[in-house]
C-alpha cells in the first residue's frame, strides 16, 4: 500500500512541474508576440480615433430580423446607417417570407 501511494505521489508532482515547465515556455514565447502585436495596435488605434474625429463618413450596418405578420413570419434585411451627427437612417432591404 505504500509502495502505490508513494509511486501515485511521485507520478502526480512530476506531471505538475512538466506542466508548469510548459505553461512558462508557453507564456514567454505568447509574451513576445503579445507585445509585439499590441504595439501594433495601439498605433492602428490611435489613427483610429482621429480618422473618426476628422472623417465625416456614415458607418453602414447590415441587419436582419424576425417579424410576425398575424400567422406569417418574415426575414427583413435592414441598411441602418448610422450618420456623424448621431441620426440614423434605416432602409428596408428585403423581406423573405419563412414560413
Amino acid at each position: 500500500m505504500k509502495k502505490l501511494l508513494g509511486l501515485t505521489l511521485s507520478l502526480a508532482s512530476i506531471v505538475f512541474v512538466a506542466s508548469n515547465a510548459q505553461a512558462a515556455d508557453s507564456k514567454t514565447s505568447a509574451g513576445t508576440s503579445i507585445t509585439a502585436s499590441s504595439s501594433t495596435v495601439s498605433q492602428f488605434r490611435r489613427q483610429g480615433i482621429w480618422g473618426r474625429r476628422n472623417n465625416r463618413v456614415a458607418r453602414v450596418v447590415t441587419q436582419t430580423r424576425l417579424v410576425r405578420y398575424g400567422r406569417r413570419i418574415f426575414r427583413e434585411t435592414y441598411q441602418v446607417r448610422y450618420l456623424p451627427n448621431g441620426r440614423t437612417q434605416t432602409r428596408l432591404i428585403s423581406r423573405v417570407r419563412v414560413r
